[in-house]
């Protein structure tokens, strides 16, 4: 017990440390969920979604007059003289004559004026579906980020899984080795064998040390990542829910899943409402540039004809009001005349349109050749699978036989430690195509766009 202790704890102090921490049992769905809550990629892209949906949620605010206030005291440089004619009655009757006068006037000043404006131009209703567009954008860019760090997290956890399954398989060997050893030191007692054969024996175990530390630290690695993704410190103690089950393959018809893919890969969604909003843009762009425009402007000033400092501001004689509301039709023409700048900036929105739609088309056929290799790739992998099964049985076989025969002394050190390599072999190599198999589905999955389990689900349970 205390050699396995100890062997346990080859490779690294962390590993001994790692004995006394709690183990967290995380199943892949619940690590997804973790993820999605916690993972630092996404947030970027939910404060993104988030800018996007105030401004179409709040996009009646452009029919929302531009508002105005402003107050100002002004001193003349110099006094201005106000002059004129007075009336003075000449004697009873109501008689009246006039005399002239000149007075002074302030040189300060105290006025204020409040006003209202709004631009309605057509391009601002196609501004506000832009508004809607953009918005269905950035749910389809957070969707796909979301499908993307799920489909990596799957993947990495099976990849974990067979990095386990490796450390599993190493440790074995190193037990085999132990017990080849033992064998070796009794028959070398016992006169059946040389010493060099228990010497061999001995280094062929001690040589395993350095593989299960590397193995070790493999594992230890992978699922620091995968902690990190899921939001939990790097060092927790995880453990994973191992695949379950027979290896069960999934019938793929190519035809339909290319026809699927090409109508529902997120990069496919997303690259064409990116176009719609470009086209929307472009729309409103035409328009800015040649449609008219209504202006209407509304403002009240109100003047202080007093001295500031002298007179009160509470004599409403001293006051004076004025204002206006107009209206203004306009256009400009620019927009008409094909080699101005405005007409060149549509063409330039135009070749960028352009240069999405082949991007898509491009897109489109990259993910119709994607899927079928992938389909093709499968197939190969579940022959694979049934080939390497079959080979495992062979395998265990050989090494049994080989095992008791060298126990009997009819064997060599080096044939059993070959058919061990062949058996150690045989199984990571069938973990290592089952897991290429479920990762394969998994890539499908997000590719055509369906939920993730839909074609892995029954080769993970």
């Amino acid at each position: 017990m205390r050699k396995r202790l100890l062997f346990m704890g080859i490779g690294s102090v962390f590993a001994v440390a790692g004995l006394f921490a709690e183990v967290r049992k995380i199943p892949v769905d619940e690590a997804v969920k973790m993820a999605i809550e916690s993972n630092l990629s996404l947030e970027s892209a939910r404060i993104s979604l988030d800018t996007k949906k105030r401004k179409n949620d709040l996009k009646w605010n452009e029919f929302i007059p531009a508002l105005g206030v402003t107050g100002s005291l002004v001193r003349d440089n110099e006094a201005a003289a106000v002059s004129g004619v007075a009336p003075v009655p000449l004697g009873g009757g109501g008689v009246y004559g006039v005399v002239p006068y000149s007075v002074d006037a302030p040189q300060w000043h105290i006025a204020g004026n409040l006003s209202a404006s709004i631009t309605i131009v057509t391009a601002l209703f196609e501004g506000l579906k832009n508004y809607r567009l953009d918005y269905e954008a950035g749910v389809l860019s957070y969707e796909k980020a979301k499908a993307q760090m799920e489909r990596d997290l799957r993947k990495l956890y099976h990849n974990i899984l067979l990095a386990e399954e490796n450390l599993r398989l190493q440790r074995e060997k190193y037990a085999a080795a132990e017990r080849q050893e033992t064998q070796a030191q009794a028959n070398y007692r016992a006169g059946l064998a040389p010493e060099l054969q228990y010497l061999q024996a001995q280094v062929a175990k001690e040589n395993l040390k350095p593989q299960i530390d590397e193995a070790e630290n493999n594992v230890r690695l992978v699922k620091a990542n995968f902690a990190f993704t899921i939001g939990l410190p790097y060092d927790t103690e995880i453990e994973l829910v191992p695949l379950a089950g027979e290896f069960t393959p999934v019938p793929l018809e190519v035809a339909r899943l290319i026809a699927d893919a090409s109508r529902n890969k997120p990069d496919i969604l997303e690259l064409r409402q990116t176009l719609l909003v470009a086209q929307s843009g472009r729309k409103a762009q035409a328009l800015q540039a040649r449609t008219p425009y209504l202006d209407l402007r509304w403002n009240m000033q109100r003047a202080f004809t007093g001295d500031p400092w002298k007179d009160s501001w509470g004599d409403g004689g001293l006051w004076s009001k004025s204002g206006s509301f107009t209206i203004t039709l306009g256009m400009t023409f620019n927009g008409l005349v094909p080699w101005f700048k405005e007409s060149q900036a549509l063409k330039d929105t135009d070749n960028q349109i352009a240069g999405l739609n082949v991007n898509l088309a491009q897109l489109i056929r990259g993910t119709e050749i994607e899927v079928y290799n992938t389909c093709l790739t499968l197939a190969k992998t579940e022959a694979s699978v049934e080939a390497m099964r079959r080979n495992v049985e062979l395998a265990e076989r050989s090494y049994q036989s080989t095992e008791t025969a060298y126990r009997n002394g009819l064997q060599t050190l080096l044939e059993v430690q070959n058919a061990a390599n062949q058996l150690q072999e045989a199984r990571l190599g069938v973990m290592s195509q089952r897991v290429s198999y479920l990762n394969g589905l998994i890539d499908l999955e997000y590719t055509l766009g369906v939920p993730f389990g839909t074609l892995s689900r029954g080769e993970e349970e």
